[in-house]
């Protein structure tokens, strides 16, 4: 048995954080577009920001404990991993300030400038005011504070203009204020008239060129004015009174988050130290709190949606999504299914075959029901329009919806709202487990008696998501399948019913039993000298008793490959450890966001597609389903897939203990596998099959 306390496990943490570096890495690579690699350095910032809502936040109530769990945080104290991650943190928030001014000087290569209040011209000072009166000013609340003691609650993930105004008779007792920009509103970035070359400023940018025209009634002499944000825990605390019910409660707790306690306090190191400490001392940081000075702009999550004012090559050719050869739009999804299993490859597929397969159920007389899992929807979801419909005709429609469904809440409550409006049957899932599981059932009517459908996915049923995500969706009318996904759903209605099952692997009472199997499998066919060996494609791999179980097939001779796109606690390649396993990680244009696990078994490889990470949460604590692949051809395309990625020699990087993200060096001709799994699926279209 490995001890997880010695160096041979990367607390998820520390591993979460490297695996935000990969983005970073992505926001410096001349490879990508400008614009796109903006866009990237939003994505970290976003990434960092949800860390310290949820990780962070954690880590600090589990510091509090007396008897801590080190296991599972990697050997570390809670405490002195929070020094770990604070001190890593500082460090790569530096770095992003300095790739944000690097590529903010780069972009005006292209003839894009960022301006500041300060460096406008003229005419683009009359601009800025005439759109702060008729635009802006509405939308903008200013907050005179007089004691720290009755500041006012500051919103998570908002940022703010900290204000201190200054009297030239009276310097030492400054005015404070304090004023939200209104971005979720109004948008980060205003265009304004070209010159020549095109100009954006900063929302808050516009504010402080309008602060004399704001505090024009106080006659200051001195204006400053510096951004700051906090970051509140997001955990969920539920009302125990058994009078309310769920989504009543639910409801509540969302709300209540808004005023979470604070982890993380941002600012503006050129920040005077009195109006500095004067916020710290109103938002109530302690010791634990997590303090963390920046340049002048903060959220750079903005950057996800920074405009591109120039030409199209400033960001990503277009990768259209493609139809599949064997589902014609004339032809019905459910009779091609009656013939053979049909594998979708978001985003390199249209989503729209989910869609149409639905629509279909909901206007054949012969469907009876739909039943389905939910947990995140697009904004202006199609799935529930398609669900309504078929309740509307008159079909048995259930959905099992995933209500804490972190930071999606508040909309999987407003969805739950119209479908109950709409007769919709909604079950809330399972109390104490989390719904992961991407499932569709479909029953209808035929001529030999109830034949099932069925959708298994390794993603949400989210067209939005779908468009950027890589993703399986098995389309099956497989009667070992379909039978079983049905006890799922039983499982789900009745939760005092429990099932065996022969083919899926279910959490929480299958999934980690099977897997051990599995792998205990491999080991006896390496033991006999048969072919042996693991493929694993996962988000994230952190559960130490698999990691242990892996270490373990590595000693016997199995060829263990892994691609973890996200947190990796094992480390490959030590010898006597883990001298048979090599783990990398794709990181690119789309979020490689699919599960797949392949066993060798001694030639007669199983294939798998999961909801399902490994770890601990996803194993013992959610309803997650994996599902084999029993058709040969979608088992052929798996491994043609597989096959492709493993040979990225653009975008893969490896995990391993001496250089962390380090690229990966392969002779030949250059393969980056998102592009080249594009192809692969275009000319599959071309094959027909």
């Amino acid at each position: 048995m490995i001890n997880p306390s010695a160096p041979t496990m990367v607390a998820r943490d520390l591993s979460w954080l490297l695996f935000n570096e990969r983005v970073l890495q992505e926001a410096v690579d001349t490879s990508n577009p400008i614009v796109e690699r903006l866009r990237f350095l939003g994505i970290f910032s976003s990434n960092m920001d949800e860390f310290f809502r949820v990780r962070f936040a954690s880590i600090q109530r589990l510091s509090q404990l007396k008897d801590s769990p080190q296991k599972r945080l990697g050997g570390l104290a809670p405490s002195m991993l929070l020094e770990k991650i604070s001190e890593r943190v500082i460090t790569m928030q530096a770095k992003a300030q300095e790739i944000n001014d690097g590529l903010l000087k780069e972009i005006e290569q292209n003839d894009i400038s960022v301006v500041d209040e300060k460096s406008l011209t003229t005419g683009q000072k009359e601009v800025v005011r005439k759109i702060f009166i008729d635009k802006i000013s509405p939308a903008v609340i200013t907050l005179i504070l007089n004691d720290s003691e009755k500041l006012p609650e500051l919103k998570d993930k908002s940022i703010y203009l900290a204000i201190k105004l200054i009297k030239n008779i009276d310097p030492e007792n400054p005015q404070y204020a304090l004023i939200e920009v209104p971005s979720e509103l109004l948008g980060r970035f205003w265009e304004l008239p070209r010159y020549g070359k095109k100009f954006l400023i900063y929302l808050e940018d516009v504010i402080r060129y309008n602060l004399d025209y704001i505090f024009f009634i106080y006659e200051f002499d001195k204006i400053e004015a510096h951004t700051i944000k906090i970051t509140r825990d997001a955990e969920l605390d539920l009302d125990d009174d058994v009078s309310k019910g769920f989504l009543e409660k639910m409801s509540t707790s969302v709300k209540r988050r808004r005023t979470g306690d604070p982890v993380r306090f941002v600012y503006d190191k050129e920040i005077s130290s009195d109006m500095l400490q004067f916020l710290i001392n109103g938002v109530h940081l302690d010791t634990f709190d997590s303090l963390i000075p920046g340049g002048r702009y903060h959220n750079k999550k903005d950057y996800i949606k920074f405009p591109n004012i120039g030409s199209r090559d400033l960001e990503f050719e277009s990768l259209p999504s493609m139809n599949h050869p064997e589902l014609d739009m004339d032809r019905s999804i459910l009779k091609v299914l009656r013939e053979k299993d049909i594998l979708l490859f978001m985003p390199y597929h249209s989503f729209s075959y989910i869609i149409r397969t639905l629509r279909e159920a909901a206007l054949d007389p012969n469907v009876l029901s739909i039943k389905t899992t939910l947990y995140r929807l697009a904004t202006s979801s199609r799935i529930i329009s398609a669900l309504v419909n078929a309740a509307k005709n008159g079909k048995q429609v259930t959905v099992v919806i995933e209500l804490k469904a972190r930071f999606d809440e508040a909309a999987n409550i407003k969805w739950t709202q119209e479908l109950q409006a709409e007769g919709v049957q909604v079950i809330f899932g399972v109390p104490g487990l989390k719904v992961h599981s991407k499932l569709i059932l479909i029953t209808r009517q035929e001529e030999e008696g109830l034949r099932h459908y069925a959708s298994i996915g390794t993603g949400n049923f989210n067209e939005s998501t779908a468009r950027f995500y890589t993703d399986y969706h098995l389309l099956t009318a497989n009667k070992a399948i379909t039978k079983e996904i049905e006890k799922v759903f039983s499982f789900l209605q009745s939760n005092y019913k429990r099932f065996k099952f022969q083919h899926l692997l279910v959490s929480p009472d299958s999934t980690r039993k099977s897997l051990i199997k599995l792998i205990s499998r491999e080991i006896e066919h390496a033991k006999r000298g048969s072919k042996a060996g693991i493929t694993l494609k996962l988000n994230s791999l952190s559960d130490v008793k698999l990691i242990e179980k892996l270490y373990e097939a590595s000693a016997y001779g199995v060829k263990i490959k892994l691609i973890v796109r996200g947190i990796c606690s094992l480390i490959p390649g030590v010898k006597g450890l883990s001298e048979n396993i090599e783990a990398i990680s794709i990181l690119d244009r789309f979020l490689e966001h699919s599960r797949v696990l392949v066993f060798e078994n001694g030639g007669n490889p199983a294939y798998y597609i999961s909801s399902a990470d490994w770890m601990p949460r996803n194993l013992d604590y959610r309803v997650e389903v994996t599902t084999p692949i029993y058709d040969e051809n979608v088992k052929r395309q798996l491994r043609e897939h597989l096959d492709i990625i493993w040979k990225d020699n653009v975008k893969s990087r490896w995990h391993n203990r001496e250089e962390p993200n380090a690229y990966r060096v392969i002779k030949g001709h250059k393969v980056r596998s998102q592009y080249a799994l594009h192809q692969y699926v275009k000319k599959q279209l071309k094959r027909g099959k």
